[in-house]
Parts: C-alpha cells; sequence; structure tokens
C-alpha cells in the first residue's frame, strides 16, 4: 500500500483525516474505527522529512494506549514508512509509576501513547489526541493542559462516545453545537451512518464473508438488542442521565485487563436425557479446558456463583488475589445445564484449587434453586464454601464493596463486551445498587442476561472477604459418597 492510498478510509474517516482544524470533536457510535483512523492520521503527520509533528494520545486505560501505538506502527509497515520499534517506559507521578509507549520515526518524530493526567502534557510540543475523553475523571485538567500545545501551532483532537449528559465532554459538544464555542469543529457519527456509509460491508471483507442486505439488517438488529438499554449512548450518539448508573462505564473499563478467559457452556435440551457417563465426560472434558487458569494462579482463588438453570445463566466467577490486587482468571458461563452437572462442574473446579493449596473459598447463590447445589457444596467444603440469600440490604453491602475494589483498579475485569454490559444494569435505587428485574440481550441476541456476571462477581468479592480471614480449611480425608468420575479428572 503506498502513502498516497488510502482508499481504505470510509467517508466519515476520510472527513476527519481531512479537517485541519486547530481543536477538532469526534462524537461518535462504539466500535466504527476512528481511533483507527486516528492512528493513521498520526502517522501521516509524523512521517515527512521536514515538518513532522509529534503526536501524544491520550486515553483513560493502558491496553488503549497500547492498542493505539500498535495500530500506529500497523499503519507504518503498510505505508513502508521507516520507524523504530514501539518502546514502553515508565513515567513516575510522585511515588506511582505509569506507562508509556513510543514510536520513533525517521523523520525524528514520535507517536507517544500516554496516560490522560495532566502532568504527561507539561514541556511538549505538538499534536494531542485525547481518546474516550469522557470516561477520563480530570477531563477540564487535561482539555487545559492540551491547549496549552496550540500556543506553538500544535493540534487538539478529542474522541468520544458519550458518558452521560451531565459529563464535561457532553457539555463542551453541546457548546460547540450551540455556537458558544465557534473555534472548534465538530464531527458527529452515528452507528448507523456508519453502517450506511459502508462499515458493515468492510467487516465482511475483512472476515472473508459475502455481504448481502439481508445479513446487514440481521447484525444491526443483534447489536442493538445487545446493547439495548445503553443504545442511546453507545450507538446513537445521545448522551443520557447516568445517574441511575452505578458503575459507569469508565470506571469498568479503567479495570480491563488482556488477562483472564471467558468460556461459555450451553447444553441442549436433550443433554438432559443423555447417559450419566455421557454428561459426566462433557463435563469433566470441560472443565479441563479451564483447568491452565487454575494453575496459573499465584495467589488463593475465590469463587463466586450466580445460579441459574433454563431461564437465567449460571455464572462461575474465579479471582486471585495476589497482595492487593485481585485478578478475574476465569468466567464459566452456563446455559441450559442440569442440576446435577452444575455441580459436577463446581466440584472439579474446587477440587482442583484444593490441590494445588490455592483454594481460598467459594460463595454461591442460595436463593430458590441454587439453595440444594450451596448446601451440599458447604457440607463437603467446610469452611471453605457458603450459601448466600442476598437480599437489598446485602446488595447495597457488597456491591460497595466491589467498587471500591474497581476505584482502585485492584480488581480486574476481562476484557469482555457481554461481561461488563452486565455490570451497567446495575441501577441505583434509594440511594442503593440493586440489580433490576430486566433481562439484556447474550451474543446472540436473546434476552437471557440478567446482571448475572455481575452477581457472580460480587459473590466472588464476599468470599475473599468472607474466607481470606479464615485459617486454612482442613478437608476430611473419607471421600464423600464419590460419584464416578467426579475425581481425578485433571
Amino acid at each position: 500500500m503506498k502513502r498516497d492510498n488510502v482508499s481504505v478510509l470510509l467517508p466519515y474517516q476520510k472527513r476527519w483525516i481531512e479537517d485541519e482544524s486547530a481543536q477538532k470533536i469526534s462524537e461518535k457510535s462504539r466500535r466504527i474505527g476512528i481511533s483507527y483512523t486516528e492512528a493513521l492520521n498520526s502517522v501521516l503527520k509524523a512521517a515527512p522529512q521536514t515538518g513532522a509533528i509529534n503526536t501524544y494520545y491520550l486515553s483513560y486505560n493502558k491496553d488503549m494506549t497500547r492498542q493505539f501505538i500498535s495500530d500506529c506502527a500497523d499503519w507504518a509497515r503498510r505505508l513502508e514508512i521507516a520507524c523504530a520499534d514501539i518502546c514502553a517506559e515508565e513515567i513516575l507521578d510522585g511515588d506511582r509509576a505509569v506507562m508509556a509507549f513510543r514510536l520513533r520515526f525517521a523523520s525524528g518524530a514520535e507517536i507517544a501513547a500516554l496516560p490522560s493526567e495532566p502532568y504527561v502534557l507539561r514541556s511538549k510540543k505538538g499534536r494531542v489526541v485525547f481518546d474516550e475523553a469522557a470516561f477520563c475523571t480530570k477531563f477540564d485538567e487535561v482539555l487545559k493542559a492540551a491547549q496549552a500545545l496550540l500556543i506553538w501551532g500544535g493540534q487538539l483532537s478529542i474522541i468520544s462516545t458519550h458518558n452521560g449528559e451531565d459529563n464535561p465532554f457532553a457539555l463542551l459538544v453541546q457548546d460547540v453545537r450551540q455556537g458558544r464555542r465557534p473555534e472548534w469543529s465538530l464531527h458527529r457519527t452515528t452507528f448507523r451512518e456508519a453502517v450506511d456509509a459502508g462499515l458493515y460491508r468492510r467487516i465482511c471483507l475483512v472476515n472473508g464473508e459475502r455481504w448481502s442486505q439481508k445479513a446487514q439488517d440481521v447484525w444491526i438488529d443483534k447489536i442493538y438488542t445487545i446493547y439495548k438499554d445503553n443504545a442511546l449512548e453507545e450507538l446513537d450518539v445521545i448522551p443520557v442521565s447516568g445517574n441511575a448508573k452505578y458503575f459507569g462505564r469508565g470506571l469498568l473499563r479503567s479495570c480491563v485487563r488482556d488477562t483472564g478467559g471467558v468460556f461459555r457452556w450451553e447444553f441442549d435440551n436433550d443433554f438432559l436425557h443423555q447417559s450419566a457417563q455421557a454428561k459426566e465426560r462433557r463435563i469433566a472434558s470441560l472443565a479441563r479446558s479451564c483447568e491452565p487458569y487454575i494453575a496459573w494462579a499465584k495467589g488463593k482463588l475465590y469463587f463466586g456463583m450466580d445460579f441459574g438453570r433454563s431461564g437465567d445463566l449460571s455464572v462461575i466467577w474465579t479471582a486471585c488475589q495476589t497482595g492487593v490486587t485481585v485478578q478475574t482468571l476465569l468466567v464459566i458461563e452456563i446455559q441450559n445445564c442440569p442440576f446435577r452437572e452444575q455441580e459436577q462442574a463446581v466440584r472439579l473446579l474446587l477440587e482442583s484449587a484444593q490441590r494445588r493449596g490455592v483454594l481460598g473459598g467459594i460463595a454461591i447463590d442460595a436463593r430458590g434453586n441454587g439453595q440444594a447445589l450451596a448446601e451440599n457444596i458447604s457440607v463437603d467444603f467446610p469452611g471453605a464454601a457458603a450459601g448466600v440469600m442476598e437480599t437489598a440490604a446485602w446488595y447495597a453491602e457488597w456491591f460497595a464493596k466491589l467498587k471500591a475494589f474497581f476505584e482502585t483498579e485492584d480488581f480486574t475485569l476481562p476484557d469482555d463486551e457481554t461481561v461488563l454490559a452486565d455490570f451497567g444494569i446495575v441501577t441505583v435505587k434509594n440511594g442503593n445498587p440493586y440489580i433490576p428485574d430486566v433481562r439484556t440481550a447474550d451474543r446472540t441476541g436473546r434476552g437471557r442476561r440478567h446482571g448475572d456476571a455481575a452477581a457472580a462477581a460480587v459473590l466472588a468479592c464476599y468470599a475473599l472477604h468472607e474466607c481470606a480471614a479464615s485459617p486454612p480449611p482442613v478437608f476430611s480425608a473419607a471421600p464423600v459418597k464419590k460419584r464416578r468420575g467426579f475425581f481425578g479428572l485433571f
């Protein structure tokens, strides 16, 4: 691909690159390629042997900054532009070290991806790209620091999805739209506008799939069903009141790490009527696929299980505590699995952790049909298992403790939009968090989810608090009603 060949861009992406305004904003839908386009723009600015410009990319999440630099390197390779390898370095903020990523060009210019802190822009000269700005807790301070670079002829680009109508980003966009900030250039691209411009056709091309209008319509419906209550902000670019949400998206994304696995076990109705041995083998095989995550644990493992049968999901959340950090290692979603086989799966996971000496504890949703499972596990794993009858008061107490972990980024989350969406339905009512009686869509577009992953995570948080201070549990050497195939399968 030659440098002047950027025909791969969609119309709204071209408009963004061609806009040379000193200050410009993109209010956008998710996943439409604006950040990827800006990576190209940054490379084109840094590449010339004369007049090259540095770009400083800021975002609230380290994974986003790493991805942006990776995208820049990818564009440089495609455009045959000479640049050095990506380098990572630590920047000290008092006693805290934060990570920065840099890509240096033969022109002498660089692209640096930095945390969204105002101090990182001190004494800098060049362009600033402030991505997902609505989710930065220091929006005004970063904006003020970035505008200082304009004195020397720099450029400031702000890119973001909305995060509430009272958010500083939304208020700035409103001022620009109403003419109170004429120095800004404003771009707005909704999900449907991006699709009309060719987004789905491009996805089909990249994935080697055949485009059709019918397939596109089905895909659009699926995306809207997945986002459901969040579609106004996430897709339609309409800021809404965020007062009712307990876990803001920015808070959740700040805890996302590219570690941990999400497994989805789905069973058809015929599974119930298979032989006991066949069902047992199937569960054992699925459990073995999770074994590497259990084996990786460097600290105690804590499990939370939100129970469901044929309607809601069962979700098993597995977290490892090392020091003050609680890292999510494994999330297992179980759909339409019989009661006995769910108990088998739990036992296999706990026994694996127990053999390695890393079993901390498990908390199980003991309401309704989950009560029998919680009781059996509590009897067979004394001191390490607890059945929990969640109430409004219980959710208020333990969601608050989980949120405290998130606010200090000491509880990591998997990079999975479906899992994160479960936290998005946790709502504040009368000042307290709770899970409302609503259903959201799973990945197939069916309304099966009821905040199940969030419920499992808060149960894991409960297990961590309640079991961490207890002495290591002592297990009976005698087998408890040994079920054929339950033991020694890992």
